[in-house]
């Protein structure tokens, strides 16, 4: 398995990216693979302010549905409009064409708080 040691993760299986107070996130390849093919992304929390661990919205895949949640407390920006035709994006580049949301986060030093790579690794493991 994969996970970018430029990332931080959760223990709900989301990774994300922060640059600046704007952080982009999405779930990671475990998740993905646990999931199976997905086929539908759905966030409800567009420019919404969300705590830590909310849920933000849900994936359904062939196997089951899941619901997606916030790492961070914030804002959601933007939804990657890609997923509403190309869900399957996040199974072939969850780390990439397949993030999920970007958000303005509260309060930058929660970033610290999350998982790294490795512990991230011990996690799933």
């Amino acid at each position: 398995m994969n996970f970018p040691d430029n990332l931080r993760y959760t223990k709900d299986h989301e990774w994300v990216k922060l640059d600046g107070n704007t952080a982009t996130v999405g779930i990671t390849e475990h998740a993905q693979s646990q999931l199976g093919d997905i086929v539908f992304v759905d966030v409800t929390g567009l420019n919404r302010a969300l705590s830590a661990e909310e849920i933000f919205g849900s994936v359904d895949s062939v196997k089951t549905m899941s619901d997606l949640y916030m790492p961070m407390a914030g804002t959601i920006t933007e939804v990657n409009s890609a997923l509403a035709n190309q869900p399957d994006l996040v199974n072939s580049a969850p780390y990439g064409e397949g993030w999920m949301i970007k958000m303005t986060v509260t309060d930058p030093s929660e970033y610290d708080k999350l998982m790294t790579a490795e512990a991230y690794a011990q996690h799933v493991s």
